[in-house]
């Protein structure tokens, strides 16, 4: 599996929208978009990232699964019209910027209000599959961050 840049995944959810692009409804069959790396950038560890759904205009709204191996996480981001996660498999952690870190497990449900600041990931142990939502806002999803330390990671 190729590392995906964050470029690579817009053109992925591009095309993946483009299929969309029509008056009649769509089914799209687990399976059919490949899974890529997350951007190391914007990621410690590894984490595999597989794209659900790109919006479809008039909707700004996509989702992915994302799946974070154990020690693995996200930099800090914010998310410009917020954010919903879905954790389905696994046990992690949520930070927001100065508050304290919240443990996840399958079926809790994280929503990140516009423009906070914040991290997730798996926690040291054990890996965490979450289902990310999020709308953009001219084009825009998420404004990544720097990387969070292991000593935030630790805390």
């Amino acid at each position: 599996m190729k590392p995906l840049t964050a470029t690579a995944l817009h053109g992925l959810l591009l095309i993946a929208s483009a299929a969309h692009a029509q008056d009649t409804m769509t089914v799209s069959r687990h399976g059919t978009q490949p899974s890529a790396k997350a951007p190391a950038q914007n990621f410690t560890g590894a984490v595999r990232v597989d794209p659900l759904f790109a919006a479809t205009a008039p909707s700004r709204v996509a989702g992915a699964y994302v799946t974070f191996e154990p020690g693995s996480r996200s930099a800090w981001h914010t998310h410009p019209l917020g954010q919903t996660l879905v954790v389905t498999a696994g046990s992690g952690w949520v930070q927001q910027e100065g508050g304290r870190r919240q443990e996840l497990r399958p079926g809790d449900v994280v929503w990140t209000p516009p423009g906070v600041k914040h991290w997730h990931g798996a926690t040291a142990s054990n890996g965490m599959t979450h289902m990310a939502i999020q709308e953009s806002l001219d084009g825009r999803n998420v404004e990544w961050l720097e990387k969070v330390s292991d000593e935030q990671y630790g805390k």
